[in-house]
């Protein structure tokens, strides 16, 4: 069931989202475009993580369309993220996060991390991956092939589809299927629950964004 649909076509689609780090959020030709502001000499300050404000059930599947415009760079999408030991996850009394990566795997937030067009660092550019991870921790899940083109071979906009299920995530681009596996709640600790949806990108990318969809899965097969 369809429960969350966000265009990401103008400003008024963002209003209460909430930018960590310092980053730019333009709507040229009607989809969100999102960029650093600081330079990338700058290192993991330059990085940032743009959150949608709901929270969101524990079985669902995220879908939205993403196009590179310009590299190198990385992009990760943070889902089920919550406050840790039951903390509400944007509690000012927590340490501000700023977009440093070490803040969401080894801070105040437990979440599940996808990878998913790694073009920053020289090994990534020569072999392309999608990572999942799981925090705490720096835990590797599960590793898959990245179908996604460099940006300067890209045209046009990929669909992405994520969903998760019973500790089963699978991960697919144009219904391709690239990462299928199961978190078994032990070995990099419990299931994680309802929790909520932020972009993070690594400085200098640029890349665009549209139609973020959220389906509830608590009476779905995968």
């Amino acid at each position: 069931m369809l429960i969350y649909h966000n265009p990401l076509a103008a400003p008024e689609d963002v209003a209460g989202f909430i930018m960590e780090g310092q980053a730019a959020v333009t709507f040229l030709l009607g989809r969100m475009r999102l960029e650093s502001l600081l330079d990338p000499g700058e290192g993991q300050k330059s990085n940032f993580v743009y959150w949608c404000p709901d929270e969101f059930p524990s079985e669902l599947a995220i879908e939205w369309e993403f196009r590179p415009i310009r590299e190198p760079g990385l992009c990760i999408l943070f889902f089920a993220a919550a406050g840790r030991n039951g903390r509400f996850m944007f509690d000012p009394e927590l340490t501000p996060r700023t977009g440093e990566y070490d803040m969401y795997h080894h801070g105040e937030i437990d979440a599940m991390h996808l990878s998913y067009f790694r073009r920053r660092y020289p090994e990534e550019r020569a072999f392309h991956t999608v990572n999942l991870r799981k925090s705490y921790g720096f835990h590797l899940v599960a590793q898959g092939a990245d179908p996604i083109p460099d940006a300067s071979d890209t045209d046009r906009f990929y669909k992405l589809r994520l969903t998760k299920k019973d500790g089963r995530i699978t991960f697919a681009v144009d219904n391709l299927t690239v990462l299928d596996c199961q978190d078994d709640g032990a070995a990099y600790g419990p299931l994680l629950g309802a929790g909520r949806i932020g972009f993070r990108q690594m400085s200098p990318l640029i890349a665009e964004y549209a139609n973020l969809r959220v389906y509830d899965f608590s009476d779905t097969q995968v």
